[in-house]
């Protein structure tokens, strides 16, 4: 008779070598990537094909594409910070939260903008940003330096308001008495169920924007406020590079370091991997392909390292478990 146990989320040596390395860990690094948030459902837009309104997103995240037509950029992005509101943090978000709570030395850099750590309440001081936060805006002028944190307001003006549809009532071709569209009227005003468009479809009209519509820098009273994350063509924050580079200079060991949700392939971030390395740290990999691995991992698969694969929503919790308890993830 076929067992109808459920196969463990993790294998069971895997999950206990790694759980006895975790509970004598000090100083932890986590690199965090775009399959974190899987599980609460966004879209990454990211690679060639990630497309928003036949628009090739890279294309919009420049600062050629904001000067050229800084209402479309506005409009993409405010799309982008709707979705990241309506979505909640995952499992993994609390569980890593919890995790610095518990372990001092434990520093997370994350490659996303979509400000779910942040609504986990991961402790800022040992959260930081690569790429900037979709909730972040910051001036344009060049004579201003009026930047704004964690601004959730949706629409942040009322131009990028999201269009609504509501449901109609619907005439009758066959009652004349008027029973029944009274019905439907009814059942329209009682459930109205309103529904926010898809603007990311091509088909659905959205508005040409002009500058006196959009975001305006309350410092300055001159400047467009743009989105405080990091452009192509743009450097990385400085100050952001700095905190991490002085974390990892302040020891001359690093006992793990968390990979989770991004290959980190490519540089700074696969740079990180090599020089936590360097300094002794075992590295385990949360991703959904086993191809996403670190560049120091291809070809010659360490012994002391893991892979975890499958949901990082699932699996980091689980493998935290040993350190943190269960994770009941209730209101934010």
């Amino acid at each position: 008779m076929a067992s109808s146990a459920k196969p463990p989320i993790v294998p069971e040596a895997d999950l206990e070598s790694f759980s006895a390395h975790l509970k004598s860990s000090s100083r932890i690094l986590a690199l965090l990537g775009a399959g974190l948030s899987a599980s609460s459902g966004l879209p990454t837009f990211r690679g060639a094909g990630g497309l928003w309104r036949n628009h090739e997103a890279m294309t919009l995240a420049t600062p050629d594409a904001f000067d050229e037509d800084p209402g479309l950029v506005w409009q993409f992005y405010s799309y982008r910070r709707h979705m990241a509101l309506k979505a909640s943090p995952n499992p993994a978000h609390f569980a890593l939260a919890e995790l610095a709570r518990r372990k001092e030395g434990f520093m997370t850099l994350s490659q996303n903008v979509d400000g779910l750590s942040q609504r986990a309440n991961h402790p800022q001081s040992q959260l930081h940003l690569l790429h900037g936060s979709l909730f972040d805006v910051k001036c344009t002028s060049f004579y201003c330096n009026y930047v704004e944190r964690n601004n959730y307001t949706d629409p942040i003006v009322p131009a990028l308001a999201i269009p609504e549809t509501a449901p109609e009532p619907v005439p009758s071709s066959k009652d004349t008495s008027g029973a029944e569209a009274s019905a439907s009227l009814y059942a329209t005003l009682k459930h109205p169920q309103r529904q926010y468009v898809d603007i990311s479809d091509a088909a659905i009209p959205i508005p040409s924007l002009q500058p006196s519509d959009l975001p305006r820098c309350p410092k300055c009273k001159n400047g467009l406020l743009r989105p405080g994350v990091v452009w192509f063509n743009e450097p990385l924050p400085v100050d952001t590079i700095t905190a991490i580079d002085d974390w990892m200079a302040a020891s001359p060991k690093i006992d793990l370091m968390l990979v989770i949700g991004t290959s980190a392939k490519v540089y700074p971030a696969a740079g990180y991997v090599d020089e936590a390395r360097a300094k002794g740290a075992r590295i385990a990999v949360v991703n959904m392909d086993r191809e996403h691995v670190p560049a120091s991992m291809l070809g010659k698969p360490e012994k002391k390292d893991w892979f975890f694969e499958g949901d990082a929503g699932a699996i980091v919790p689980h493998i935290l478990e040993s350190v943190i308890g269960e994770i009941k993830v209730g209101s934010e």
